[in-house]
């Protein structure tokens, strides 16, 4: 019987902190939680006249998954990868199966820069500047001369 008074206790405690664990999982990172109803508002990004439809990122898990395994990106089609504070984030191109233009956006919305036809066979080199980013943007190779983006332009993110 005193076995149980311990055992009880010890299984409702495992219960609670795995569903704990399970739920801060799926949760972006804490300092983005006060921006969680803008990051799900975010559905397009424009630069300039071209609008990318986007699949925002903001969990550790996805940021690390990221494009990765997946066979083909449309030509407005993108994922926007959101952090809680600006910082230097670097990009490889672990399990890439296409190549990528990305795009590292500040905390003003600028483009500050842009590593073009960033190619699977790359791994394992990383991709980023000397600079804090907030954002970055992956659209398929080619996207960003196509279109004349390039650094100190702005970025807008609409719904």
């Amino acid at each position: 019987m005193k076995k149980y008074f311990f055992i009880l206790p010890l299984v409702a405690l495992l219960v609670f902190f795995y569903s704990y664990l399970q739920n801060k999982k799926e949760q972006p990172d804490a300092n983005l939680r006060h921006d969680v109803d803008v990051i799900n508002e975010i559905n397009e990004v424009q630069i300039g006249e071209q609008i990318i439809r986007v699949e925002v990122v903001a969990t550790p898990e996805t940021r690390a998954l990221g494009l990765s395994g997946r066979n083909i990106l449309g030509e407005d089609e993108g994922m926007l990868f959101v952090f809680a504070t600006p910082g230097r984030n670097y990009f490889w191109m672990k399990d890439m199966n296409f190549p990528i233009d990305m795009l590292w956006i500040d905390e003003n919305l600028k483009i500050i820069y842009i590593k073009e036809n960033a190619e699977p066979k790359s791994y394992p080199n990383t991709f980023g500047p000397n600079q804090n980013s907030k954002y970055v943007l992956e659209v398929v190779s080619g996207f960003t001369a196509k279109h004349n983006i390039k650094k100190g332009d702005s970025v807008i993110f609409t719904n």
